[in-house]
């Protein structure tokens, strides 16, 4: 970029861990790129592209309420698009010619090295997106089970654990901990809710607090008062009481 300014520069995504990551590899790149905001929620990422015009904006895909193809269809000022998924690669195909780049979760220094290379010989008569094109794509091939792990921040460093290894996620208050099979314990800065949306089908909901494994699910006991004790074939043999306003949507997957 011999000459050039560095692109001004945008991220949006509703994790903190995912920011903080794409800002620690963008850091890497001072001459191309000038992080001048970030958006937790599609509302603020529309609010701020329409405000600050940038010239790129790294996009999160699945995000609650506004998720990223909707926001690109509510602003009134196309940057250009880097899209990050949890999604596998196959499932992005088709977005090649729509966008730069798309940056599949968790994030590597090795493939955001390929995202410049791509940034370094791009054209920009190629920043025309058809969104209506991307939202049904979305909606026909998008499956929340190609997750397959979370990112975790365990002092500086993020670690990522495998969605398959966590046994339950438990809500306390502010935070969320997610329990592993083999007894470890970590912290998520998320809640419960957007969890739900971003993980694949097999964890399930059965408590306001209590979000299961159910591929680790060892027995079910019926219990008092239109509820259920949930053990978990894990390290601990977990036990989960069940909600009651859960009862009938755990009777009917289960045939109980």
């Amino acid at each position: 970029m011999t000459g050039k300014q560095a692109y001004k520069t945008i991220i949006v995504d509703d994790e903190p861990l995912a920011r903080l990551r794409l800002k620690t590899l963008i850091s890497e790149y001072p001459e191309k790129f000038e992080v001048i905001g970030e958006a937790e929620n599609g509302e603020e990422a529309i609010e701020k592209i329409n405000h600050q015009h940038p010239d790129f904006i790294f996009l999160d895909i699945q995000m609650p309420e506004i998720n990223g193809f909707d926001v690109l269809k509510k602003i009134n000022y196309l940057p250009k698009i880097i899209f990050c998924t949890a999604f596998d690669e196959f499932a992005l195909q088709a977005f090649d010619t729509n966008c730069i780049d798309y940056l599949v979760k968790p994030l590597t220094k090795e493939r955001f090295a390929k995202t410049i290379e791509k940034i370094d010989q791009f054209n920009d008569s190629e920043t025309t997106i058809n969104i209506e094109r991307l939202v049904e794509q979305f909606n026909r091939e998008y499956k929340k089970n190609d997750a397959t792990s979370i990112p975790v921040k365990v002092g500086d460093k993020v670690i990522f654990i495998r969605l398959d290894e966590v046994s339950y996620f438990q809500a306390d208050e502010k935070y969320v901990s997610v329990l592993t099979k083999h007894s470890k314990s970590y912290t998520l800065d998320s809640s419960l809710k957007r969890l739900e949306i971003k993980l694949p089908d097999y964890f399930i909901r059965v408590h306001k607090s209590y979000l299961i494994n159910k591929n680790l699910l060892k027995e079910i006991r019926k219990h008092f008062n239109n509820r259920f004790v949930i053990i978990l074939d894990d390290y601990n043999q977990s036990k989960i009481t069940s909600g009651r306003s859960f009862y009938a949507e755990i009777k009917s997957m289960f045939e109980l």
